[in-house]
């Protein structure tokens, strides 16, 4: 029998409320990762008996796994263990001969090796099964309790599983002693290492005066002549012997004023950082998932221009879409210590360099408490932002108005900045969080993150040409790459998941929450106007999804990751009367 001869509509179980093993954890994501990026656009793929079939053709094996519920797009949910089809029986495999598989795989598909894959895979799981240690012994603050900023830090680290696409989502390089200590995901807080450094040795870059003064507020204990520059603990042990630093130190140039002031809280990028005031996006010469984490010399001065270029246009976005705002990135500052040669010392200016974004009074609505748009949307309910708590007990109709409410304030600000202003915001899950009101319906979208922000070259040449090559360079894309993103990260990383996440409550309603996903997109068409890039959206075009298995396999930047196309569920023959997803 063929797999297209196995492909059949057999109902799948509701959701389960425990969590998975760590094993079942990786082996799941792989699962989506293969399906999306291999052998789903080679057809090698079905769905019979309540099972996904996936066959690697290179390899040679056919595998089995058990589905909670099937997806449109794909993104279907499984449970339980992976089974490969042996001597006509299925045998059960563990994550690791799925994780060899997979290696097998992509090196006959492409011809690349990759020695550290399974390595990274390896240290994800470990990670997952140390967050899933932390969390069972964890006291987690209830939603409709705890005050809002606790039950929004509770939100940004309650993610144990990580990206559901992505190959190794919880892969950290460094000692799980110390990592552990700073992760999200233990519910980590510390005070942060003060530095005070000579005016003269202090590189900083603002939007306007005072923005980095938040910096020399936190500690009130640095010298005349010195400015507080405050450091990662975990980057400080890192660059601790770096020998122009400890030249520096013995100099008097810097003083190491230790631990110090009130402590921040990880949230789920584990370099940024925030005290309930500001956010600090720290550099962190760790991989997490795929790239190194430091803030490269030009995205310091990058996220000052984007928020002094930008100023004029998120006010008139605000004004448009009162229920949206972006959080701003008005100054870094960093050690600017001399190297070889005389030039500045690039480890220590980028390993040291601190970005300032904006805090949540800048911009949240009165009343509203702000959830991490990916802990609301998580597969398992690990947070008190879940959309199972937000519509705890909630009917089918009460989810489609909650889903409706939050399509209409995330979509039309998203197309606006692409098509009227030609700026690719980048709202994935991580980057996006969901403020709702005191009954759980979304009241407003809060965007940030200016590093996955970008400008559309053929609209803002003459911005660009003002800035030095290095740094507009990296804030630009093309018009179709930009398109390509904003669709990635609107509608296939966030919209999807977050209509998964409902459709899990409600599995019936799957075909109309994609149709309110589409009368949304029409509706902006109809009031603003219809270029052929939405248009060709609304006719069902296939969807780039971002192809981040290929990528990590052939250690591509993430900037450099190419796109797979799936079948769009846009197409007008999906929508269907609320009478048929009751």
């Amino acid at each position: 029998m063929s797999l297209t001869d196995s492909i059949g509509t057999t109902p799948v179980s509701a959701t389960s409320s425990g969590l998975p093993t760590a094993d079942d954890a990786v082996a799941h994501t792989l699962l989506n990762c293969l399906l999306r990026e291999l052998p789903g656009p080679e057809q090698q793929t079905a769905v019979t008996d309540g099972h996904l079939l996936l066959r690697l053709p290179r390899r040679g094996v056919l595998l089995r796994v058990a589905l909670r519920r099937t997806s449109l797009l794909g993104a279907h949910r499984f449970t339980g263990s992976v089974r490969e089809q042996h001597d006509g029986d299925w045998v059960e495999i563990d994550w690791r001969r799925l994780a060899a598989y997979a290696r097998d795989e992509l090196s006959s598909r492409t011809g690349v090796r990759n020695e550290e894959f399974l390595d990274q895979i390896a240290s994800s799981h470990q990670a997952i099964k140390a967050a899933l240690d932390v969390h069972a012994a964890r006291a987690r603050p209830d939603a409709t309790v705890a005050d809002s900023l606790a039950t929004y830090l509770a939100s940004e680290q309650s993610l144990l599983f990580g990206h559901r696409f992505h190959p190794t989502p919880k892969a950290r390089t460094g000692d799980p002693a110390s990592w552990l200590s700073y992760a999200p995901e233990t519910g980590s807080s510390f005070p942060l290492r003060h530095l005070a450094v000579r005016e003269h040795l202090m590189a900083q870059e603002t939007a306007e005066c005072g923005s980095a003064d938040v910096l020399d507020r936190l500690g009130s204990d640095v010298p005349a002549g010195y400015r507080l520059l405050p450091a990662h603990p975990w980057q400080y042990e890192m660059l601790s012997g770096h020998p122009g630093l400890r030249a520096a130190v013995e100099r008097g140039d810097v003083l190491d004023l230790g631990r110090a002031g009130k402590p921040f809280a990880a949230t789920a990028s584990v370099r940024t950082l925030y005290d309930g005031d500001t956010f600090l996006k720290f550099s962190l010469n760790v991989r997490i998932t795929n790239c190194l984490r430091k803030n490269a010399s030009y995205e310091l001065s990058g996220a000052v221009a984007m928020t002094r270029l930008l100023e004029p246009v998120l006010n008139s976005m605000a004004t448009r879409f009162p229920g949206s705002a972006v959080l701003r990135e008005p100054a870094y500052r960093s050690l600017l210590l001399p190297g070889s040669g005389g030039a500045p010392d690039r480890t220590l200016l980028e390993g040291f360099g601190v970005i300032v974004r904006e805090g949540l009074a800048a911009r949240l609505l009165p009343g509203t408490t702000p959830l991490l748009a990916a802990a609301v949307a998580d597969e398992y309910p690990t947070g008190p932002g879940h959309i199972s708590r937000l519509l705890d007990g909630a009917g089918p109709r009460t989810a489609l108005d909650w889903w409706s409410a939050y399509l209409k304030l995330l979509v039309p600000p998203v197309l606006a900045a692409y098509f009227d202003h030609g700026l690719v915001l980048e709202p994935h899950l991580q980057n996006v969080l969901v403020c709702v009101d005191d009954v759980g319906m979304p009241a407003q979208v809060l965007f940030r993150d200016l590093e996955g922000t970008k400008l559309v070259r053929e609209r803002h040449a003459d911005a660009l040409g003002a800035l030095p090559a290095e740094v507009a360079g990296p804030m630009t894309y093309d018009a179709q790459r930009g398109w390509d993103r904003v669709v990635y990260c609107l509608l296939v990383n966030h919209v999807a998941d977050m209509l998964a996440a409902v459709a899990d409550l409600h599995p019936r309603t799957e075909r109309a929450l994609w149709a309110e996903v589409r009368a949304t997109l029409q509706a902006y068409a109809d009031r603003y106007g219809c270029p052929p890039r939405l248009a060709a959206l609304l006719s069902g075009v296939p969807l780039p999804a971002k192809a981040n298995l290929l990528a990590r396999w052939e250690r591509k930047a993430d900037r450099e990751a190419g796109y797979v196309r799936l079948p769009s569920p846009l197409a007008e023959d999906v929508r269907h009367p609320w009478s048929d997803a009751r």
